[in-house]
């Protein structure tokens, strides 16, 4: 299994390429052509930023029955998408704002799907190629908001809403591997992705359907139930099997 991060060195954000030994800087493109560099460091040591910059980042709606239950929603007939806006994409460690005046911001662990390749009404066979790897996600949403306004653009799309990250984890078998959120070391969420609804493969079928996805997009697959609120002080900690944890803390707006 390969595995991609993007740091903070020298002023930019570069890629590297962790190994046993630990994170090598790549020079080129991990989505294309690259070779590897010099050695970084371990990753642990690493300043990490979002392992993309997406044009776009896909989240998928009610893709868990039992999240669809503890929501009091029907499970769809189709896959429910929305879109949430590059400015709300952070990295690991980096602070959750809690904006002013919200009553509940709820955190949610996900699956996040990168895309690869760029692709626009593939056959279900060109879907899975299209995949280049997975990730950590938190699609972090302001359920007040989300209820209020009927859509869920305004409630889904502040600043910082869209953590993800540490590592992508390039061309893997899904397998049925754990996804767990925990709130202040508290489990909280602990499901399987084999509980999806709808699989990644479909859900890059689905959304490239409706618009040409390019690589370094992400698709957040759903969360399971155990959604739950956020508050200053908090950290919150999205791992999925074999694949790493994402972790940031949750802060005030102006601190």
């Amino acid at each position: 299994m390969k595995q991609f991060v993007r740091f903070f060195a020298e002023g930019a954000e570069v890629y590297g390429q962790v190994t046993p030994e630990g994170v090598y800087r790549i020079e080129g493109d991990p989505f294309g052509e690259y070779q590897p560099g010099e050695f970084a460091g371990d990753v642990k040591g690493l300043r990490l930023c979002p392992p993309v910059t997406p044009s776009k980042v896909i989240g998928v709606g009610l893709n868990y029955r039992d999240h669809a239950e503890e929501s009091g929603a029907d499970v769809p007939d189709e896959p429910v998408i929305f879109l949430k806006p590059l400015t709300s994409v952070v990295g690991p460690e980096a602070a959750i704002v809690h904006p002013p005046g919200l009553e509940r911001v709820d955190f949610e662990g996900e699956l996040a799907v990168v895309i690869g390749s760029e692709i626009h009404c593939p056959d279900p066979v060109q879907a899975r190629r299209a995949i280049f790897g997975y990730t950590c996600g938190n699609d972090v949403t302001a359920r007040d908001l989300q209820r209020k306004d009927g859509q869920w653009t305004r409630g889904k799309g502040f600043d910082t809403f869209c953590p993800i990250g540490p590592i992508i984890n390039y061309d893997v078998d899904l397998g049925g591997r754990e996804i767990t959120t925990r709130l202040n070391g508290e489990i909280r969420q602990k499901s399987s992705v084999d509980a999806m609804i709808y699989d990644p493969e479909q859900l890059v079928w689905f959304c490239s359907q409706v618009m040409t996805l390019y690589p370094g997009d992400v698709i957040l697959t759903g969360t399971p139930a155990g959604v739950g609120p956020l508050q200053p002080g908090d950290e919150v900690e999205v791992e999925i099997e074999g694949f790493g944890t994402l972790k940031n803390p949750v802060q005030a707006a102006g601190d």
